[in-house]
């Protein structure tokens, strides 16, 4: 008997086992770590100055360009464990409705976060951990399906949040440096936890080596791709001196490394992994426009708030 053939014959997890090595897939071969998305949200739009008008004012952008937005958060399959990057918004989030003055609309909704993850074909039981990038609802909407997996976020983060349980792990970022990061959580082989604060004051990144590269995935560093490439800070920021720290960190760190960078509010986030599309900050890629929307009378929300003005 072949191996192929002794594989059909016992299965994948056994000779998994057996071998005290990563799982196998059914070609026999070890699985490969892969990062997907979670998608719950399509063919939005953000205006420039939402996108890019912190430090610089709204004034100097011009509000009829605009940018494509989505919601998607994301899923690392390590071969060994199911990791999650955020879990989307609350199940009664309300549809947005769009008028002249909306700055950012996610788009209609593709599914619930616990529906997405099945497409994917995942159960909420095989999850182990979920990393989350920071407080907002739209990326901590559904928590609460995930009672026994770890939840790492930043102490910050969760004593704003009021967060209890067993569950709950408080990081306090003890690994130390991470390339030019100052603060860092090991949590699994090639997976970092990196604290990252601006767009509220305890947001984290992580960043995913596989393969060569640099997978960032970064929550609202910026809200999209084109303020990245640009150097602009979206007005959607707690802390404007700690942002700009951030956002001169990350540029650094792409310069310096093969990185994919991975963002929840543009469409461009799962592009760029299906793609492998590494930064190059000197080439901007053309923008594409954002689908027509139908203006109706707006809810007046919008999910990752200006906290200056104290909206959710």
């Amino acid at each position: 008997m072949n191996r192929r053939e002794f594989i059909k014959v016992v299965g994948v997890g056994t000779v998994g086992l057996m071998a005290g090595s990563l799982p196998l897939d059914a070609e026999g071969r070890n699985k490969r770590m892969e990062i997907k998305t979670v998608k719950l949200y399509e063919n939005g739009f953000m205006t420039q100055p939402f996108a890019c008008g912190l430090e610089d004012g709204v004034e100097k952008f011009d509000p009829n360009v605009k940018y494509r937005s989505s919601l998607q958060n994301f899923l690392i399959d390590t071969g060994k464990e199911v990791i999650l990057v955020d879990t989307g918004v609350p199940e009664d989030f309300p549809d947005m409705v769009v008028d002249e003055k909306t700055q950012i609309y996610m788009g209609t909704k593709i599914a619930n976060y616990v529906d997405a993850l099945k497409n994917l074909g995942y159960q909420t039981e095989q999850v182990s951990k979920i990393l989350i990038t920071h407080k907002h609802p739209d990326h901590t909407g559904q928590l609460k399906h995930f009672p026994n997996a770890k939840v790492y976020i930043s102490r910050v983060e969760a004593d704003a949040m009021d967060l209890k349980g067993d569950n709950i792990i408080r990081v306090d970022f003890t690994d130390g440096a991470y390339k030019n990061f100052e603060k860092s959580q090991k949590i699994a082989d090639g997976i970092y936890y990196i604290f990252a604060p601006g767009h509220t004051t305890g947001t984290s990144i992580i960043i995913v080596e596989n393969e060569g590269l640099h997978y960032m995935i970064h929550g609202d560093v910026t809200y999209t791709d084109e303020a990245l490439y640009m150097n602009k800070l979206s007005v959607a920021t707690e802390d404007k001196v700690a942002a700009r720290d951030t956002l001169n960190r990350v540029r650094e760190f792409i310069r310096n490394n093969k990185t994919i960078y991975v963002s929840t509010h543009t469409q461009l986030g799962y592009e760029n992994i299906e793609n492998k599309k590494i930064v190059d900050l000197d080439n901007m890629p053309e923008p594409i426009p954002p689908k027509d929307v139908v203006v109706k009378t707006a809810t007046g929300k919008y999910v990752c708030s200006r906290s200056r003005k104290g909206r959710s």
